[in-house]
């Protein structure tokens, strides 16, 4: 079962309609404050204790209220676990044929993965009790009783059929809102870990202009085997009365894909090491990738990165050790400490500490005692490489925590100058933590496109974080009004054509397109370029940051074998921060590396989601905004 490319594909190419969802449900956090059909946010209060289904219109009422009453998901347990897969398989069950051959394989032209899922540990008590309670709403709906002896096959092999192929329904902001099970022209789409395309979620009122969607978009995949080779019909038959309204979901290359390719999306985070998605995969998913990412030996430069560990030991000599013999005990360690950080800060709340806590383990790392030798026990000081997957981590959470302490500065400290700028030097580390993220995670891209993704996100908040700096008032206290950026010209770029693309009509044309790679290192070397003027700024203070002379050339690490002990690139000059023009300088290019690092996202967005896609268009805004 997988899906192939009709035709060659170019990157940044749409290969499916927008496809409405076979079935689907919100999950019960949104039942109150989310239109059971499309999604959408309700215009009203949400009603904390509602339970059941609401709408944002008569037509999503009309479209989806006759099948939610039919399916007798209003007869489930209000305590009942899982209860957004059970709505979604009660809802299918109306769509299947009073007869449904090979029903442990296939349904509705989807894979069940019945026996498999029935004989997991991990599954088969859920899809057995969730069974029982979706044949007793059933039976509920008609009055009557289950008995113990009644079958509950067909609700096992629904159930089974929506834990296997259901994907979670985001918004623009990233949040979950429910899960929706779509055709095979998107459920018979393989996942790898090196994936060929993404998938994008089109969330929007009936008669609304949806972001990103083009619905004269062909379809540019086919099966590999046709659906009657496995002994089943096409599912469009059983669903001629489905939903007219609901998420829609899209899929759009990011790599160039040959005629006759398969065609593959991620079904896992991709800034995780093979382990940990492998992992996630089999919990989930119940299968083990063998994706080219996985199976290569030894691991792809990526897959290294993200679990590696530096070491270093100044009275120990390092000839002929072997560091994988510390490398996992040294993964658990720093991984249980950050995400014990990590559950504090979103518990507690408290900022500073997590700062504090992340930063140490980050800068410091910790000791791991080696074998006995002549000397007695020797310490190994183990610390992240700046690409291991924690470390990546760390600095989204770090980033968002100074930017949370800049905010409580100025809400709850007095309107000194000293209150403003302190909420200003948290605001400059935060934005120095999104960018070496941003930074890091492009070194990656560079050898593993399909990060793309994570790119997007990652350069739109450094760009955002960059501006927001440019933009402050606090540059008033320097005796630097706003007004002192106007020497920028709009949209203009000595060094590279990413701002005179961003200028054009039509963002990333086909041709453009072809010539994504050179567009990529022409940005790449104009902020790394500028970075110089203004880096140093932006993390003074920050003695972690500091070990980095730059958040784009991460060259040296080729040569890093062990920490260095003595990194301090920041004495350089070290009073030139005092400076005014210094000061003119560095903000002009906080302002040209932020509209760079927007710009680039937009670019990345539009391989991703499209030129017309939400994301594009906040990004588009938001530097329209800043320029006037």
């Amino acid at each position: 079962m997988e899906m192939r490319a009709k035709q060659d594909i170019e990157i940044g190419d749409d290969i499916t309609p927008p496809l409405l969802p076979l079935s689907f449900s919100l999950h019960d956090s949104f039942l109150s404050s989310h239109c059971s059909s499309c999604f959408s946010p309700l215009s009203f209060p949400p009603s904390p204790h509602h339970y059941g289904s609401l709408y944002c219109s008569a037509p999503c009422s009309s479209s989806h209220s006759p099948i939610s009453s039919s399916s007798a998901e209003s007869f489930l347990p209000l305590t009942c676990p899982l209860s957004s897969d059970l709505r979604t398989a009660l809802r299918l069950l109306l769509s299947l044929p009073s007869t449904c051959p090979h029903l442990h394989r296939f349904t509705n032209g989807l894979l069940t993965n019945y026996l498999k899922l029935t004989s997991s540990p991990e599954f088969a008590a859920q899809i057995r009790q969730g069974a029982i309670a979706m044949a007793a709403a059933r039976k509920l709906r008609k009055g009557l009783s289950l008995d113990q002896s009644d079958d509950v096959l067909l609700e096992e092999a629904v159930l089974c059929l929506v834990v296997t192929n259901a994907v979670e329904v985001q918004d623009e902001s990233g949040r979950s809102l429910g899960i929706a099970v779509y055709d095979p022209s998107f459920s018979w789409i393989n996942h790898s870990c090196s994936p060929n395309a993404c998938y994008r979620f089109i969330v929007s009122p009936p008669n609304a202009t949806s972001f990103g969607e083009d619905s004269a978009s062909a379809l540019r995949i086919v099966p590999s085997v046709s659906e009657e080779n496995f002994g089943v019909c096409s599912c469009s038959e059983y669903n001629k009365e489905g939903y007219k309204y609901g998420p829609k979901i899209m899929v759009r290359s990011i790599k160039r894909i040959k005629k006759g390719e398969e065609v593959c999306v991620s079904y896992t985070d991709l800034l995780q090491p093979k382990a940990m998605r492998q992992s996630y995969l089999w919990f989930n998913h119940q299968f083990t990738c063998s994706c080219s990412r996985c199976t290569v030996f030894p691991s792809t430069f990526v897959d290294h990165a993200l679990e590696e560990i530096l070491a270093s030991n100044p009275s120990f000599s390092s000839a002929g050790l072997d560091l994988n013999l510390y490398r996992d005990e040294a993964n658990k360690k720093l991984s249980h400490y950050v995400d014990e950080t990590n559950t504090e800060f979103l518990s507690v709340g408290d900022p500073e500490s997590c700062c504090k806590k992340l930063e140490s383990v980050l800068e410091g790392g910790f000791h791991v005692e080696q074998l006995e030798s002549e000397d007695g026990k020797s310490r190994l000081n183990c610390k992240f490489h700046p690409f291991n997957h924690i470390a990546l981590n760390s600095y989204m959470t770090l980033a968002s925590a100074y930017r949370i302490r800049s905010s409580d500065f100025l809400a709850f400290q007095s309107k000194t100058d000293e209150s403003q700028l302190k909420a200003f030097e948290m605001s400059r580390i935060s934005a120095g933590y999104s960018l070496l993220l941003a930074g890091a995670t492009h070194y990656l891209f560079c050898s593993e496109s399909s990060l793309i993704v994570s790119a997007v996100n990652f350069w739109k908040q450094a760009g955002e974080s960059l501006l927001t700096i440019a933009g402050s008032s606090v540059w008033n206290l320097l005796g630097l009004p706003k007004s002192e950026l106007s020497t920028v010209v709009k949209y203009k770029c000595s060094e590279c054509s990413l701002m005179d693309i961003f200028g054009a009509k039509s963002i990333l044309n086909q041709a453009e397109r072809t010539n994504f790679e050179n567009i990529s290192s022409d940005f790449l070397a104009c902020v790394r370029s500028a970075s110089p003027k203004f880096w140093r700024f932006l993390i003074h203070g920050c003695h972690y940051l500091e070990t980095f002379k730059d958040p784009f050339d991460f060259r040296w690490l080729a040569h890093a074998h062990c920490v260095a002990e003595d990194v301090d690139f920041i004495k350089e000059d070290s009073n030139c921060e005092h400076h005014a023009e210094w000061y003119t300088n560095a903000r002009t290019h906080i302002y040209k590396v932020g509209m760079h690092c927007l710009v680039y996202g937009v670019i990345l967005a539009h391989i991703c989601y499209g030129q017309n896609s939400h994301l594009t268009t906040h990004v588009l805004n938001h530097v329209e905004n800043f320029v006037h």
